[in-house]
């Protein structure tokens, strides 16, 4: 009797266990001073002069990557116009808008992988960067750590779409 016992509560305890995976293909997401952020929805974009543009939404939330080009290496943010970061919270009485340029905020762009083929372009990004609204000195900057954004598709325009 014990071991039709055994064997009845082995079987429901293994039919009861599932694996609820849930893969983030393609994906965006951070940590927005240090709190987990996730896109809702992202995009790249390949302008005329060669230049990719990775965007990630989250409600009025935007976070916009720029590089110089799609070639695989890293693009250190800070030192001009054409290699930034920006990001801006719609959601506010008074929106908030944070971006990297010349000699304002620092960080990083790594693009790993760019699939001509499959139209999809990955990678990684960390940067602080700097309100615009220089007299906004309470909110004076916001930094994302640890970004990846992997397999997001690349829509090819010939309208730049330039932060």
């Amino acid at each position: 009797m014990k071991k039709w016992m055994s064997l009845i509560l082995l079987f429901f305890l293994m039919s009861s266990c599932t694996e609820d995976v849930k893969f983030n293909n393609p994906a965006f997401q951070t940590l927005k001073d240090n709190v987990f952020w996730r896109a809702q929805t992202y995009k790249a974009y390949l302008d005329g002069d060669g230049k990719i543009i990775v965007e990630g939404y989250l409600g009025y939330e935007v976070v916009k990557l720029q590089t110089e080009s799609s070639t695989q290496k890293t693009y250190i943010l800070g030192i001009d116009n054409i290699s930034k970061a920006f990001y801006s919270n719609g959601n506010q009485s008074e929106p908030a808008e944070f971006s990297t340029g010349t000699n304002t905020g620092n960080g990083q762009i790594v693009i790993t992988d760019y699939n001509i083929e499959n139209g999809t372009i990955s990678g990684t990004f960390k940067f602080n960067a700097v309100n615009v609204d220089e007299t906004n000195t309470e909110n004076a900057k916001v930094s994302f750590t640890e970004g990846v954004f992997y397999k997001v598709p690349v829509e090819f325009n010939n309208i730049a779409h330039q932060l």
